[in-house]
């Protein structure tokens, strides 16, 4: 069986990245946590980088375990 480690690294930036971005989600209406970010939810977007990031590298890790089993066959 082939190992990528995409698959590994993108299930954590996901994870970290749903968590993330429920967070910045949660705190939006407060406006004193992104005082120092002058307005700016960082939380949200970092947090939705880290999750397109983890998703593609989720498929692209899993496409190319998928084709490595194909070719094995």
């Amino acid at each position: 069986m082939f190992y990528d480690p995409r698959i590994s690294l993108g299930m954590l930036f996901t994870l970290i990245g749903t968590v993330l971005t429920a967070f910045g989600l949660a705190t939006r209406s407060n406006a004193d946590v992104y005082a120092r970010s002058m307005g700016i939810d960082a939380n949200l977007w970092w947090g939705l980088v880290l999750l397109v990031f983890g998703i593609a590298a989720l498929v692209l890790g899993r496409r190319e375990q998928m084709k490595q089993e194909k070719n094995k066959k």
